[in-house]
């Protein structure tokens, strides 16, 4: 089971979602062949088509390639921003890679073996009425720094009204045409390039879970994040983080290890200082209205590309929290003291009761 959910639609992808894969690995400035009618935008007169949508003449170098910061949005040069953008200009040259299995983020993509059914299994918990077939049906998901889908399709196929989100215009519509390949996932996922802190006003309390995976270790303002976070997931809420932990061995395998020395991702890909602890990182929640139910350590082998669940939780780690509900909430829903005999109490299922 977590192979489909890792590689797609069970068995039915085949051939299809091969090409997907190669034309999605092809780097920026190379043309390659497809059925589609969109012009590469990068060589004169070529009569290929490319996957994206074609570049503006300002967005293009004079040698015909695309010059990657100015497709920088401006909403996201804002001063009051969870995003770092030194962390932007490393993720924008990646956007076209999302979907090569044995590109930059190969590690993300086996990941998913433990993040997904992590995920699942954690809410079908809080839900006994769930579908075998469609175990998060009902479920309000959205999914911050989406990248090209990775996760949000997988948490979609289970169910999951998924909205994935995105500071980088050019990781959603890697992400959209992706999807546009399976179009059962078209009224299950929607995407948006956009910063968290632009979803509070529109989106206050309308999650039932808000996913973070390998996210929290790029922003440049975490307890701001995590605010954000708690504004836009119901009362009861679920967050789900992936990251990695600050510790002496996480330097030595993650960044010297990991970038330095085996090149699993690219170098430079990691700030050591920006990794926060489970002690750390369950502060900043707590202190934020949550309450962390469960954190599990991970573990990734380089050698068979595989991830697994370790106790400790020195390197990388899974946690689960929940929003609680404000203490003034409760309190506004009791009786005042001598009038429990004349108010009658409501119940948002049985109506009004003497």
């Amino acid at each position: 089971m977590y192979s489909c959910l890792r590689h797609g639609r069970y068995t039915e992808v085949g051939k299809e979602r091969r090409r997907v894969q190669m034309a999605l690995r092809a780097a920026a400035c190379r043309c390659f062949g497809t059925s589609f009618t969109k012009r590469c935008g990068f060589k004169e007169g070529c009569k290929h088509a490319r996957l994206l949508k074609p570049d503006t003449p300002t967005s293009l170098h004079q040698s015909g390639v695309r010059n990657i910061w100015l497709s920088f949005p401006r909403m996201y040069t804002s001063a009051h921003t969870t995003v770092d953008p030194d962390e932007l200009k490393k993720f924008q040259a990646w956007s076209l890679r999302w979907w090569d299995e044995e590109g930059v983020y190969s590690v993300l993509h086996s990941l998913n073996d433990l993040r997904v059914p992590f995920i699942r299994d954690t809410l079908i918990s809080k839900n006994n009425n769930h579908e075998p077939s469609s175990p998060l049906l009902g479920v309000k998901l959205l999914d911050v720094g989406c990248g090209g889908g990775l996760l949000s399709e997988p948490l979609g196929r289970l169910g999951a009204a998924v909205t994935g989100i995105d500071p980088l215009e050019n990781n959603i519509r890697t992400a959209e045409l992706h999807k546009s390949f399976e179009p059962d996932l078209d009224s299950l996922i929607q995407y948006k390039a956009c910063l968290l802190e632009d979803m509070e006003d529109e989106a206050t309390e309308m999650y039932d879970a808000v996913v973070a995976s390998e996210v929290v270790e790029h922003v440049g303002d975490l307890e701001s994040f995590i605010k954000c976070c708690y504004n836009v997931l119901k009362p009861g809420g679920s967050i789900f983080i992936t990251t990695i932990s600050k510790t002496p061995m996480s330097y030595a395998l993650g960044i010297v290890v990991a970038e330095k020395i085996l090149g699993i991702v690219p170098d430079g890909t990691h700030d050591w200082e920006k990794f926060v602890t489970p002690e750390d990182l369950e502060r900043i929640l707590e202190s934020n209205g949550f309450v962390v139910e469960t954190v599990n350590g991970m573990l990734y082998n380089p050698l068979s590309t595989l991830w697994s669940w370790i106790d400790s939780t020195s390197l990388n780690y899974a946690l689960h929290a929940v929003k609680t509900v404000p203490q003034e909430d409760i309190f506004s829903t009791e009786q005042p003291p001598g009038e429990e005999q004349s108010t009658p109490k409501v119940d948002a299922h049985l109506g009004t009761t003497p």
